[in-house]
């Protein structure tokens, strides 16, 4: 329910800012490639204006997001040994733990006084 909350209070506004945007920034516009010639169709591309904003937002988000990944190896590197070490330690303690129950049934002399 709290997740359904915060996606409506969070994505209808965006969704209304983004529709807004969209509105407002409809008039096509030429992305020339091309810094010498830019009368060349070659390299220019022309679309609405908005579609441009969401394509660097979209390159942003992804760029981002890959550097951020990059940058958190070492952690996950660190996280992946860290349980492969765990789960070492917990094989270790099961093979004793299974060793001390085999002694325990087993029939010991009684100590002499």
């Amino acid at each position: 329910m709290f997740k359904k909350i915060v996606n409506i209070v969070v994505l209808v506004p965006l969704g209304v800012i983004l529709i807004a945007l969209s509105v407002a920034n409809r008039q096509t516009v030429t992305l020339a490639l091309n810094p010498f010639d830019t009368a060349d169709s070659v390299l220019s591309v022309s679309a609405p204006f908005f579609l441009f904003l969401f394509l660097a937002l979209v390159v942003g988000l992804v760029l981002g997001a890959a550097v951020v990944w990059l940058s958190q190896g070492k952690h996950r590197r660190r996280a992946r040994s860290e349980a492969h070490e765990a789960l070492k330690w917990h094989r270790e303690a099961e093979k004793h733990r299974s060793e001390a129950e085999r002694l325990a049934q087993t029939n010991l002399p009684a100590p002499q006084n």
